[in-house]
């Protein structure tokens, strides 16, 4: 999609279809221009009741007489004076990418000055309507024999007085790359297992540093995960004819001997349960296991496209979890990279078993702070629904920045504690843990084992069991967390 941003009288905008908004207080500022030259059309349509003033009702308007547009939307943002709400505006940005995927005009214009949110500015609406147009028009078809046609529309542009158009081209900037990341993860989460495996993930983070003198990719295979002693990591793909892969992503854009952060992403690109086996209903979604992984993906295309000046290692631990006759046992007892033993009791908690290998490679970066990312817990759901990011920390000052990040961002997370009572559940007889801690606090309990290989730096857990993709009707990856970890990202500059 194409965005441009522009200042000017909207009466005179020659668009396919005009975009604006207004409320129960009264004609905004853009509506009352059009109503004047269309010799109050716009004042009869309300006054007639044809638009409910709940945030996100629309009303199509095919003909507006005098003006230079082809057709106007008109947008309720809600039913008070005063500056709207985040949710509402959120609501608006959905139902204005509704009518632009569902129309045939090949270009539109969206009046923003119009709308005010509470405690957000000029760019952030900007950047969150581009994103949410770009999340809206995202199609998955390429396994289709027969795609659905493509969406009219090439064009928007955004329409805002002269000092807002600074900000929102640098919001339009930052909108697209962060929304093309989290497409990128979406991507990678829709694709099947029998293409989407672990080489699969690792040419992609090879293409991406193709041309770019910034970014470096280094995947370390079975034999040399072997010479390291990752036996924990390695212990998951044992049952697969899928080769396991730690894939290395260095992205040098900040000073020279600056700490990095490194960002670490699950990547089981298919999740039996091993042994321990699954049910078989909904198992196709075990398809969704990498998306952490997608999600560092996408969130370094996210990096690249800005060019941002920091350093940031972007990791993933990929594995494909099958049974078989070479497959880890529940019983099984492994030593890490770190020379600490696990008992495996259940072979399904097989993300920590490569997530907690990563977490001890990541220390040769002496990292600033780690952040790892993983559809871990179905206690997660459980917790936090479909909606929120769990997230766990040994660091209050990361939690508060990823916080803030996914407040900033629209990109919900909710931090869960942590604690010794909750890390005794782990305790083996037979090893120094056990993957697993018993059904209680099953989420924190894993992130409790995570932490157990984190004491060299600043660490957070990011749970996206609930919120990395959907089921049923709308059954797709999220691309989930890319928005909130690329505000983290941000926030640092």
């Amino acid at each position: 999609m194409e965005f441009v941003v522009k200042s000017g009288a909207v009466a005179k905008q020659k668009t396919g279809l005009l975009v604006i908004t207004t409320d129960q207080s009264g004609l905004s500022p853009s509506a009352s221009a059009i109503d004047k030259v269309s010799n109050g059309l716009l004042s009869s349509v309300l006054k007639r009741g044809d638009l409910t003033y709940k945030a996100g009702k629309t009303v199509l308007l095919p003909v507006v007489p005098e003006a230079a547009c082809e057709q106007l939307l008109l947008v309720a943002t809600g039913e008070g004076k005063s500056a709207i709400k985040e949710k509402d505006f959120l609501k608006v940005a959905k139902a204005i990418t509704a009518q632009l995927k569902s129309g045939t005009i090949k270009d539109a214009m969206i009046c923003v000055d119009d709308i005010e949110v509470a405690d957000r500015d000029h760019f952030w609406k900007v950047r969150q309507l581009v994103e949410a147009i770009e999340y809206g028009f995202y199609r998955f078809d390429e396994f289709k024999s027969k795609p659905a046609p493509a969406a009219a529309l090439k064009k928007v542009t955004i329409l805002t007085d002269r000092k807002g158009s600074k900000p929102a081209k640098d919001a339009v900037e930052q909108g697209k790359a962060i929304a093309s990341g989290r497409n990128v993860a979406r991507t990678l989460g829709n694709l099947p297992g029998n293409v989407c495996h672990p080489t699969f993930l690792a040419d992609q983070a090879k293409e991406l540093a193709k041309g770019n003198t910034r970014l470096t990719t280094k995947v370390l295979g079975e034999t040399d995960m072997k010479k390291l002693g990752m036996n924990s990591l390695l212990s998951v793909g044992n049952g697969s004819a899928q080769e396991s892969k730690l894939i290395l992503m260095d992205y040098k854009g900040g000073k020279k001997g600056d700490k990095p952060i490194v960002l670490l992403g699950k990547g089981i690109t298919f999740d039996t349960g091993g042994i321990s086996l699954k049910p078989g209903a909904a198992m196709d979604e075990m398809k969704f296991d990498m998306c952490g992984a997608a999600s560092i993906l996408g969130v370094m295309n996210t990096i690249v496209q800005l060019e941002l000046p920091l350093n940031i290692v972007g990791m993933i631990a990929a594995a494909e979890n099958m049974p078989s006759s070479t497959a880890s046992r529940p019983g099984d007892i492994v030593t890490s990279m770190s020379g600490k033993t696990i008992e495996i009791l259940n072979t399904d908690a097989e993300g920590r078993l490569v997530l907690c290998d990563a977490l001890t490679y990541a220390e040769r970066y002496k990292p600033k702070a780690v952040v790892d990312v993983a559809t871990l817990t179905g206690a997660c759901v459980i917790a936090l629904g479909h909606h929120t990011t769990g997230m766990l920390s040994n660091n209050d000052e990361l939690a508060e920045q990823l916080l803030t990040a996914s407040n900033d961002a629209a990109d919900k997370a909710w931090q869960l504690p942590m604690g010794d009572e909750y890390d005794a559940q782990l305790d083996s007889n037979f090893a120094d843990m056990a993957n697993i801690g018993g059904r209680p606090g099953g989420t924190i309990t894993a992130a409790c084992f995570l932490a157990r290989f984190t004491e060299a730096y600043p660490w957070a857990h990011l749970d996206i069991a609930g919120t990395a993709w959907s089921s049923g009707k709308d059954k797709g990856a999220s691309g989930r967390p890319v928005p909130m970890l690329a505000q983290y990202l941000l926030n640092q500059l």
